[in-house]
């Protein structure tokens, strides 16, 4: 297809939550993670008693890792995606809020966050003791990339890292058990792959749309070469209440 079907179709292509499905194929990736998020939290379901998961997305990992915890609740800030977690994990038993603000102190004995901001003062105040925070985060210079080649700001969290969220965490009070971090090269294979998943991920480049960036995005489908490689960041850590 040539750039303006890629475009059309990329601007009307529909998706929720956290369904990539449509991008199969046109987005790859080099390399894997040294460690397995979802075995890190199944690995622990089965001495949890309430489990809150930190911005569910759509509901979709927490669902496949049925059955739940009888006190699992979810948040989920993303607007769009509040109404697909809350079908998804509703027959499950799951709570899912805009906000952690209801839950009283002291309400969970694991809470998960992957790719989900998090505040530690909140997240000890929420943790019962001997309670453990395991997560998965995206660091600040993600895809950074993207943003260099359509001359797009940088991220506003650029300096977000695994020392910074290990700092902020001993310093609400937890203690940072095991702690990991690892790049990978993801590659978007053409143009119109690349436009939905910043639909998809609207943080990458805020505010983008495809008549601000046209003369970018033209550049890079007329490369010939696939538009664009780019290095994810992630880093990942457990931390517990103590005894």
């Amino acid at each position: 297809m040539g750039y303006d079907e890629l475009i059309d179709e990329a601007l009307t292509t529909d998706f929720e939550g956290w369904d990539f499905s449509a991008l199969k194929g046109r987005i790859t990736y080099e390399g894997t993670l040294p460690w397995d998020y979802e075995q890190l939290v199944r690995d622990r379901l089965p001495t949890t008693k309430a489990l809150l998961d930190l911005g569910t997305g759509g509901g979709e990992l927490l669902a496949s890792l049925a059955p739940l915890p009888h006190g699992t609740a979810a948040t989920e800030r993303h607007a769009p995606n509040l109404p697909v977690a809350r079908r998804r994990l509703a027959p499950l038993g799951v709570e899912v809020t805009d906000t952690t603000a209801t839950f009283p102190d002291a309400s969970f004995d694991l809470i998960t966050s992957r790719h989900e901001a998090y505040d530690p003062h909140e997240i000890r105040r929420l943790l019962t003791p001997g309670g453990t925070f395991l997560t998965q985060q995206v660091a600040g210079r993600d895809l950074e990339e993207l943003n260099t080649a359509l001359k797009a700001p940088p991220h506003d969290n650029a300096t977000w890292s695994l020392p910074e969220a290990t700092n902020g965490l001993r310093d609400a009070g937890l203690d940072v058990i095991w702690s990991a971090e690892a790049t990978s090269t993801t590659t978007f294979h053409d143009i119109g792959a690349l436009v939905l998943f910043l639909r998809m991920v609207p943080w990458q480049i805020p505010a983008f749309d495809v008549q601000t960036y046209a003369p970018h995005l033209r550049t890079l489908h007329e490369s010939r070469a696939p538009p664009l490689k780019a290095t994810a960041h992630r880093f990942a850590l457990l931390a517990s209440t103590g005894p």
